[in-house]
């Protein structure tokens, strides 16, 4: 938009090009200027340059400005986009998973706190600042590591009881996917059964997000069976799904912490069959 002796120019309020115009206003006083407001944010500033020798350099300096705008807009934009590929259609993309492996990989390894970011990059292949553009701190990727690996145990437990009436049959099926993975990744076991229980910060939140659903899905199991009646009723769930967990999850510090190997999975059916059946002899 332009005036019969020089250019309206759109300026937003908050913008820090014009952060300071009295200065302008005292190296170029012979330009009139009339302020027309659209709202609260946003005027149209109406520059009428006179006669002076001002003129052509003000103009300059002010199509400048524009340009430098316009650069940090496009740039901006630039990185508004690489941001977007963080999360695409409700998924995370193939570095964001790289990175996830890479750290349980290199905190497996070295342990947390001899862990540099830049270890977790160079085994994802990626650049040290992409991290950055999905995770805040080496803390969020621990966290997020060990989200996403509980949430993809959960999904394929659920899919593996799925097929099975029978409540005791559901417990084994989860003691053996419980131990199986975990033996199957073993750097994923020392970040759960040392790293994690370093900080009582970490534990804390872990154990809301994602033990708690794993502590609810054993529970929900142990209730059906309640109900079907291959569960005594008088047992508390919560104290039952306490014991399995422990139990499995002792068996798999043990073996951590063990340099001996041994068959995690092997003993899932006895862990079971002393949960469901005791100790007891029963007449």
């Amino acid at each position: 938009m332009r005036a019969a002796n020089g250019p309206a120019l759109l300026l937003r309020t908050g913008d820090h090009r014009f952060g300071q115009p009295c200065r302008m206003w005292r190296l170029y006083r012979r330009v009139r200027v009339f302020a027309f407001a659209l709202d609260r944010q946003t005027a149209v500033l109406l520059l009428i340059p006179q006669k002076t020798q001002y003129s052509a350099k003000f103009w300059e300096t002010m199509a400048q400005t524009r340009q430098v705008g316009k650069s940090k807009s496009a740039q901006l934009s630039e990185d508004r986009g690489r941001t977007a590929e963080v999360k695409v259609n409700g998924s995370r993309g193939d570095k964001y998973q790289r990175i996830l492996d890479a750290a349980i990989a290199v905190i497996g390894e070295k342990g947390f706190h001899n862990s540099r970011v830049s270890d977790i990059a160079d085994r994802a292949d990626v650049a040290d600042g992409t991290i950055y553009l999905y995770f805040k701190s080496k803390e969020q990727i621990l966290m997020a590591a060990l989200d996403s690996a509980f949430e993809a145990f959960l999904r394929q437990a659920k899919k593996e009881m799925s097929g099975l009436d029978d409540a005791p049959a559901k417990l084994r099926t989860l003691a053996r996917l419980h131990l199986r993975k975990l033996s199957n990744n073993r750097n994923l076991a020392v970040m759960l059964q040392t790293e994690l229980r370093q900080s009582a910060k970490f534990l804390a939140e872990f154990s809301q997000r994602e033990l708690k659903g794993y502590f609810n899905l054993i529970r929900e199991v142990i209730r059906e069976g309640q109900q079907q009646g291959s569960i005594r009723r008088e047992i508390s769930d919560k104290i039952a799904a306490a014991c399995l967990f422990g139990a499995m999850d002792e068996l798999v510090t043990a073996w951590v912490l063990s340099s001996r190997e041994q068959d995690l999975v092997a003993a899932a059916d006895p862990v079971v069959d002393l949960l469901l059946s005791g100790m007891e002899v029963r007449a």
